[in-house]
C-alpha cells in the first residue's frame, strides 16, 4: 500500500512537471492584426466539430474544409481539396515552419500521395503543434512529435509572407 502512494505521488509529480514545464516554453506572440492570427484564430473556432468527409460545415468538415475555411477568414482562396492545396505556396522545411504555415501527410495506402492537411499553430524548439480534421476525433490538436504524424508528414507550405 505503501508503495502504491509512493508511485502515485512520483505519477503526480511527473505529470505536474511536464505541465509546468509546458506552459513555461517560450513561444512568439502572434500580432492580432496579423493573417496567420486570423487564420489560426479561424480554425480554432471550429474546436470539436465532428469529422465528416467532404463536410464543409461546423455540423462536420474534413481537413481540408478547416484549411479553406481558416485560410478564406484571411482573405486567401484555397483550392478545396487537400492534395490541391498542397500545389499552392512556397515548400519549406519542417524546421523553418511558423504559425500559420501548412503541413500535408499521407494518411492512406499511397506512402507519397497527400491525404490529409493541418495548419500549424505554435512552435517552440522542441515541436511543432497544429490543428486538423482528425478522423476520431474532429478538428482538435496534435504534435509532430506522435508518431503517426511523424511518419505520415510529407512536406510543409508557406502561403502567408
Amino acid at each position: 500500500m505503501n508503495q502504491k502512494r509512493i508511485f502515485k505521488g512520483l505519477l503526480l509529480t511527473l505529470v505536474l512537471g511536464c505541465l509546468f514545464f509546458q506552459s513555461c516554453k517560450s513561444k512568439k506572440k502572434i500580432p492580432k492584426d496579423s493573417p496567420a492570427f486570423t487564420v489560426i484564430q479561424t480554425a480554432k473556432s471550429y474546436y470539436g466539430t465532428p469529422y465528416k468527409y467532404g463536410g464543409t460545415t461546423r455540423s462536420g468538415m474534413d481537413c481540408s474544409a478547416l484549411v479553406f475555411h481558416a485560410y478564406y477568414a484571411a482573405g486567401i482562396n484555397l483550392p478545396r481539396m487537400s492534395a490541391d492545396q498542397s500545389k499552392v505556396g512556397k515548400r519549406i522545411k519542417l524546421q523553418e515552419v511558423r504559425p500559420g504555415d501548412l503541413l500535408f501527410f499521407a494518411t492512406g495506402r499511397r506512402k507519397n500521395q497527400v491525404s490529409h492537411s493541418g495548419i500549424v499553430t505554435e512552435v517552440s524548439k522542441e515541436n511543432v503543434r497544429f490543428i486538423h480534421a482528425s478522423t476520431s476525433l474532429g478538428v482538435s490538436e496534435d504534435y509532430m512529435s506522435n508518431s503517426y504524424w511523424k511518419k505520415a508528414f510529407l512536406f510543409a507550405t508557406r502561403i502567408l509572407e
